[in-house]
This record gives C-alpha cells, sequence and structure tokens, in this order.
C-alpha cells in the first residue's frame, strides 16, 4: 500500500515545489515491507548515518521491539521503536543532533526519527512514528529544557505503512522493560531481516516540498 507524508510548505505562484535529494530503502521485515525515504539533504548526517548501517549490513537482523501507544483521540497512535538495542557488534559512534527546528522537518504520521538519551548519542535505533506526535519536535524557546533539542527527523515511509501498524499492534509484555518503558516491549519482536537501498521509481519526485 502507498503511503504518502506531505512535506509541502506553502510555495510562490508560479514557482514549483522545491525537491530535496533523498534515497530510498526497503525495510525486509518478518511481516513485509517498509519502503523508507530518506532525507539526505534536509537531514545529512542524521541520513547518512542510517545509509552507514544499511550498506554495512548493520540493520540486518535487528528487532522492533518497542511499541508506544498514546491513549485517547484516534488510535492507533504512538511510534514503532527499532534498532540495534546497544549490540557492540552492531553499533557506530554517536552522530550530531540535527533538531527539526533546522531541518524543517516534523514529527507527522510515518516519519522516521532517531531515538536517543541526551543529544548527540543517537546510534542505530530508530522509531517510526503512528499518527503525528509534533510533541517530539524541537522546541528552542521553550521553558522546559529538555523539549529544546526535540528528536531528529530524517525520513518518512512511502510504503508499507501497514506493516508497521502490523508490529505496533503485537502484544507487548508488561513484564518487560524498566522505568519508562515499562510495558512498552513487545513480547515477541519482529525482526527486519534486510535492510538495502533500492533505486526510485522511474518518473517519481521523492522530496518535494
Amino acid at each position: 500500500m502507498k503511503f504518502e507524508v506531505s512535506t509541502r510548505a506553502a510555495t510562490t505562484p508560479g514557482v514549483g515545489p522545491k525537491v530535496y535529494a533523498t534515497e530510498l530503502v526497503e525495510l525486509e521485515t518478518e511481516l513485509g515491507t517498509i519502503t523508507i525515504s530518506l532525507e539526505t539533504e534536509r537531514a545529512p548526517i542524521t541520513a547518512a548515518n542510517f545509509l552507514r548501517y544499511v550498506d554495512e549490513g548493520r540493520f540486518d537482523g535487528i528487532k522492533c521491539y518497542r511499541a508506544l501507544h498514546v491513549e485517547g483521540g484516534e488510535e492507533p497512535s504512538g511510534f514503532l521503536q527499532c534498532g540495534a538495542q546497544n549490540d557492540p557488534k552492531r553499533l557506530l559512534p554517536p552522530v550530531a543532533h540535527e533538531p527539526t527546528s533546522e531541518t524543517g522537518l516534523s514529527h507527522t504520521n510515518g516519519t522516521l526519527s532517531m531515538a536517543r538519551f541526551d543529544p548527540g548519542t543517537a546510534t542505530g535505533d530508530f522509531s517510526i512514528m503512528i499518527r503525528d506526535q509534533r510533541g517530539l519536535d524541537a522546541v528552542p524557546g521553550s521553558d522546559d529544557p529538555a523539549r529544546r533539542p526535540g528528536f531528529a527527523v530524517f525520513g518518512y515511509v512511502v510504503d508499507g505503512m501497514e506493516v508497521v501498524h502490523a508490529i505496533h499492534a503485537k502484544p507487548r509484555d508488561p513484564n518487560k522493560g524498566e522505568g519508562f518503558m515499562k510495558g512498552q516491549l513487545l513480547a515477541e519482536p519482529a525482526m527486519i531481516k534486510t535492510a538495502r537501498r533500492v533505486a526510485p521509481e522511474e518518473g517519481s519526485t521523492p522530496g518535494a516540498e
């Protein structure tokens, strides 16, 4: 199922949408294929980090292991988290933080965002948004220092969002996890068997604003 994420902004009459450079990657999971478009121009550091994991085979065999569910409102809502889970054989050095206030991206439905603790500690774990989660965007002027940096958006799902939903809906184990993650971990994580770059379809225009 094709899935489009709006990245459009107001344009000057008579001027076409700006096209940004992107790269397509297919995540072949146990439940189906998820195709993502990486914002290599607008989030170059984060996208390049993700592509290095892909190109070096470090994402082959990783798991989607966490399903955050936001209660209330229209469901499902939340995000699905996947990644290396601190496996030393997979991890690369942390990358610099690219806040949404600088990239112009936002945590809308289907976007990918880096998981991290402090800014600048992101490595090989990422989340896929289910419905808009704009509370994760950077808010530089916030009175709450924790909200100022936000999380780094670097791509979006273009096909296979139904696979994301299926994994997100898998049963969670109420006893797994610690602290804020307790009860959010899947009882049986879903494997990403392979992650590979793919050529864009002829005539497509990914990354249009």
